[in-house]
């Protein structure tokens, strides 16, 4: 195909209801790392640029739940990119004027997605917000961030001189980790003692391993395993996993639902018989919407509806389909934080209009749209754009899009304790199920697990 003949594929049928940007590492702003020159592609670039613009436009425009646009005036915002790429200097300068009027519109769940890019990007460290600070919550062995001395508990001030907040680290995160990946971020951090100090921490990048792919299995749906890789810090293994604590209590640490019924069913059976159950859904970053009917399903006695969806088609109501005498009828803790959305949200909203259990933690992402991955070939640039199509409103007619879920107890670990590899909010679900858990032990059940091929430099 000539490289620049355009040809838009239909719109990929798999929904998600995930919290996308929301989960990622975070850092943007950042100041460029390394970017690819255009040089004698130039011309050829950024006409490829223009087209993906004017798709984009297309695209949102026949698609986008808010006729309105939530305000934005998008023909400004695309024309005024038109104009600009012209003025790009890198191939990074090129996707980033791209996908600004899609991140003008302050949705988490309307993005761009470049090219695949032939190179996986590991920061090292992950930051996320307790409260209403952010902190470094994992700081990977061996990597250039250990090394400046960046330490889990490290409350992060500024990223290049922002503040970071849960109105900006989705955005900041997009753009380091999808729309140009492989900054060098200018830090200042301050210890748990109150010291603070500056750091510039290098990105790991291991060349040819294409990532960010986009494309659909023999089923026609979306690879989500290779989604996973890209909305979270790829360096950090995210799998299932289960701890007794005692012979009636289980903790099934649940980080997403882009998982099969077959492997879902397995899970569910392993924990149907206790008498309790601590459903660990911090930094899940929610999954597909079928999946999550099978999943709330297992909690409820009878069929009971999660949400509607208000957009500008008609859509069918996501529904819990009860396993009746199958399902789990013991007590039931919910954890959550603030990287706890999507689908993960909505399943703990229900548990509290349900009165099915109890929600402990921090005020979740508050990111629970309809989105649509839409995959468009343009010559040898295939790129995706993930697009808002309906707003997710629950049973008590409220929307908790931007507003998140409000756990039933506040529960937030401190500096200290994570520095300490503590896990108060753990041993508080135990104990409100009338379990004593230790916050020391309650940290050990399940510790960071990264890529072996990453735990070297």
């Amino acid at each position: 195909m000539n490289s620049h003949r355009f040809s838009a594929r239909p719109a990929l049928k798999h929904r998600l209801v995930v919290a996308a940007a929301a989960a990622l590492m975070a850092g943007s702003l950042f100041v460029p790392g390394h970017t690819q020159s255009l040089t004698g592609l130039r011309k050829i670039d950024i006409s490829t640029g223009r087209e993906m613009i004017k798709t984009l436009r297309k695209e949102v425009e026949r698609n986008y739940y808010d006729p309105a646009y939530r305000g934005v005036d998008l023909e400004a915002k695309f024309k005024a990119a038109e104009e600009k790429v012209g003025q790009a200097q890198s191939l990074g300068q090129v996707y980033g004027i791209v996908g600004q009027p899609l991140l003008d519109l302050n949705d988490m769940h309307t993005f761009f997605i470049p090219p695949p890019r032939p190179a996986r990007i590991d920061y090292g460290w992950q930051m996320q917000i307790i409260g209403n600070r952010c902190f470094a919550v994992a700081v990977r062995p061996f990597s250039d961030a250990e090394k400046k001395g960046l330490k889990v508990g490290d409350e992060i001030l500024r990223v290049n001189g922002y503040p970071i907040n849960r109105t900006i680290i989705w955005k900041l995160s997009l753009i380091n980790y999808v729309m140009r990946p492989g900054t060098t971020p200018h830090i200042i951090v301050q210890s748990p003692d109150g010291q603070q100090r500056e750091l510039d921490t290098l990105p790991k990048v291991t060349q040819n391993q294409q990532v960010l792919r986009y494309e659909t299995s023999s089923n026609g749906r979306i690879d989500t395993r290779n989604l996973i890789n890209w909305v979270v810090d790829e360096a950090r293994w995210r799998r299932h996993r289960f701890q007794d604590v005692r012979d009636d209590l289980t903790v099934w640490q649940c980080p997403h639902l882009d998982i099969d019924e077959t492997t879902l069913n397995g899970f569910l059976g392993a924990v149907k018989k206790k008498k309790s159950l601590i459903l660990d859904l911090r930094y899940n970053i929610g999954g597909r919407e079928e999946i999550l009917e099978w999943f709330a399903g297992f909690f409820f006695d009878q069929d009971k509806k999660i949400c509607d969806f208000k957009g500008r088609k008609e859509r069918k109501s996501l529904t819990a389909h009860s396993r009746g005498e199958n399902g789990f009828k013991g007590e039931l803790v919910v954890l959550v934080d603030s990287m706890t959305g999507g689908a993960a949200e909505l399943f703990a909203r229900m548990v509290q209009l349900e009165k099915r259990g109890k929600v402990i933690g921090d005020l979740t992402a508050g990111t629970t749209m309809k989105a649509t991955l839409h995959r468009f070939e343009l010559g040898e640039n295939p790129f995706a754009a993930s697009i808002s199509e309906a707003e997710a409103i629950m049973s008590d007619g409220k929307s908790l899009e931007r507003v998140g879920v409000t756990p039933d107890e506040i529960s937030l670990p401190t500096a200290q304790d994570l520095a300490a590899f503590r896990d108060p909010v753990l041993a508080r679900a135990a104990e409100l199920l009338s379990v004593k858990l230790d916050p020391a032990k309650a940290g050990t059940l399940f510790p960071i697990e990264w890529f072996k091929d990453l735990l070297k430099e």
